[in-house]
């Protein structure tokens, strides 16, 4: 393994669970990263790769802040009694300053708390979360266009011209 690659896990997994649909449904406006009160069981399987962000989010409950709706899977090696409940509501740790910033912006309309990802940073769980607006379905609609527009234009770029070389 070079310098420039990517660590990975002894089952090949990437160690960053991404929210892929985040970036898609909603305009972030602001990222923010936190770290991440876990159980021992759970640390294990994050790191392992059995966690997923789809239909989470962050949330600000008597000056703390918590991600829920977030799926870290049982430990397999764990026995039975030493299990975390897989859906719980885990706490985000944040400095006093960013949790009133991120009130701040939560209290005007429309606005939500996004988990972007969840990864481990020099041993720390870390999970990167962003306030975000919903977009509309003619948002989606232009994103996708324009990226079948990108494609189109990259596939003209790579295709030999005809009589040259």
């Amino acid at each position: 393994m070079t310098k420039k690659e990517k660590p990975a896990d002894q089952k090949g997994q990437p160690r960053r669970i991404a929210n892929k649909r985040a970036r898609f449904d909603y305009h972030i406006l602001e990222v923010v990263e936190c770290g991440l009160a876990l159980l021992g069981t759970e640390a294990k399987s994050l790191r392992a790769g059995n966690a997923s962000l789809e239909g989470a989010y962050a949330t600000i409950r008597g000056g703390q802040a918590y991600l829920v709706g977030c799926n870290i899977a049982t430990y397999s090696h764990a026995a039975g009694d030493l299990q975390h409940d897989p859906l719980r509501d885990r706490k985000l740790l944040l400095h006093r300053r960013q949790l009133h910033e991120l009130q701040s912006l939560l209290d005007q309309k429309g606005r939500t708390l996004v988990p972007l990802a969840i990864y481990f940073k020099n041993g720390w769980a870390k999970c990167e979360i962003g306030a975000a607006v919903g977009k509309k379905d003619y948002d989606k609609r232009r994103a996708i266009q324009d990226r079948q527009q990108r494609r189109e234009i990259d596939r003209q770029i790579r295709r030999p011209r005809r009589g040259e070389g």
